[in-house]
């Protein structure tokens, strides 16, 4: 059976990202009856920082070749490392749990939210393997930085978590899906490219029904 793990990273309650995001699991739901659904807010509820104990979890689990997930809590050892792992393990297993992984997330500042980074830190240890998933990435940028743009360069959103889905958890079947320019919404500088917005927000609403539907 599917399961889905949702998650969004936006600070905006009402924002793009988690209006795309949101379409994406209804569709993707809709054409799997039955099929699993987590959904974690990360900006609502957010996920701690890595810790001391955390690294050291991590060291463990390095210097002893433990690659299997569920072998992980093998590196609990210490009072310390315990806390660590109470904030580890349940993220863990609702990711592990997932075939498909969806993140609605932003561009801040030409990369993520640390919201996501948190996240991303807590359920990353090294030479894990999280092949045979798929991720999606629905996400929403204040300007336009796809290919060809002149700020293609500034995008360490897309190209960051391609990089990090591939190098850290061996997976190459990401989907980007974003929406550009949706500052043209409220700045009045970009008030000009508010029907290039328009086009590039309803192409990313057809993408979401194509890929979650697929």
């Amino acid at each position: 059976m599917s399961h889905l793990l949702h998650l969004d990273a936006s600070a905006r309650r009402a924002s793009l990202s988690r209006a795309l995001s949101r379409e994406f699991a209804e569709t993707w739901r809709a054409a799997r009856p039955g099929a699993g659904y987590t959904y974690r807010d990360l900006a609502a509820d957010p996920v701690p920082h890595i810790g001391e104990a955390w690294t050291e979890l991590c060291d463990h689990v390095l210097a002893h070749g433990i690659t299997d997930i569920a072998r992980y809590r093998e590196a609990v050892r210490t009072p310390a490392q315990r806390e660590a792992w109470k904030t580890v393990e349940p993220l863990l297993e609702e990711l592990a749990a997932a075939d498909v992984v969806l993140i609605g997330t932003p561009m801040y500042n030409f990369s993520i939210p640390s919201a996501l980074k948190a996240w991303l830190d807590q359920v990353t240890f090294p030479r894990m393997s999280l092949a045979g998933r798929r991720f999606v990435v629905i996400g929403a940028r204040g300007g336009a930085y796809g290919p060809g743009t002149p700020r293609e360069p500034f995008d360490h959103h897309e190209r960051y978590l391609r990089d990090f889905f591939k190098g850290h958890f061996a997976v190459e079947d990401v989907v980007f899906v974003h929406a550009e320019l949706a500052n043209a919404r409220i700045d009045p500088a970009l008030a000009h490219l508010r029907d290039e917005h328009d086009r590039s927000l309803q192409a990313a609403r057809l993408r979401i029904k194509a890929v979650a539907a697929q």
